[in-house]
């Protein structure tokens, strides 16, 4: 009888953390890595800013640039907005036509200008020589036209090499918010994405090449600040 109560009252014991512990009711899984990872109720839900004295911030920021077309109108609309936002440069761009007159606008106008090397290519499938030219180049164009040193950069399809930082000395940025916009038109898409994805301290990924993502972009900027989110450029988010 004693044992069969002790038995009765380990199950009691079990329903109960069931139900106050709802990490151990969901169970673990494994990530890509095949570590461990438990689940927890609740992820992937969207997280509102706290109220609070000063607004939570995010990044925007824009690849594959300076466009011809289509970056001037995203510059307008920023400036429209009051908002800042970072550019991550290609070189071979920055020398088509009379785009060093765009790169001179973002400067002035207060956004954060990056590189993105001079060929968008992927540094890590290149030689340490290539790569290093690559991005000394973009910044050696980017610097004739801002006066100032580049020290922020984005790594074509996020792959950094770690020996590059001891020839040339810039920081390289990632991202933690991408809606693909480069694969799709379809702006309600970007814009869904984003804002249903993003929180405090984000840095959202988009290009100005494409006429989708910057009319999407202008609309998360009205969509979040409504939600009382504050846009600022990248280097204050990582030097905070």
């Amino acid at each position: 009888m004693k044992k069969w109560m002790q038995g009765i009252g380990l199950v009691y014991v079990l329903l109960l953390l069931g139900i106050c512990v709802p990490g151990i009711a969901l169970g673990n899984a494994q990530n890509d890595a095949g570590e461990a990872v438990y689940l927890t109720a609740g992820k992937g839900e969207k997280k509102e800013p706290e109220s609070r004295a000063e607004p939570p911030k995010i990044a925007l920021t824009f690849d594959d640039g300076p466009n011809t077309k289509w970056t001037p109108l995203l510059l307008d609309g920023l400036k429209e907005r009051g908002v800042k936002a970072t550019f991550f440069l290609i070189g071979r761009n920055i020398e088509t036509g009379n785009n060093a007159e765009i790169v001179k606008r973002e400067f002035e106008e207060g956004h954060l200008v990056g590189n993105h090397t001079y060929n968008h290519v992927e540094i890590t499938r290149v030689s340490d020589e290539t790569a290093y030219q690559e991005i000394k180049k973009t910044n050696d164009l980017i610097t004739e036209i801002t006066g100032e040193p580049v020290e922020y950069m984005r790594p074509p399809f996020g792959l950094w090499q770690k020996t590059l930082e001891q020839r040339i000395h810039v920081l390289p940025v990632m991202w933690t918010v991408d809606p693909l916009d480069w694969a799709t038109e379809n702006e309600d898409e970007i814009v869904n994405k984003v804002v249903t994805e993003v929180e405090e301290n984000d840095i959202i990924l988009l290009h100005d090449c494409y006429k989708s993502s910057v009319n999407a972009a202008l609309r998360i900027v009205d969509l979040l600040e409504a939600e009382g989110y504050q846009f600022v450029t990248v280097d204050e988010l990582l030097l905070e």
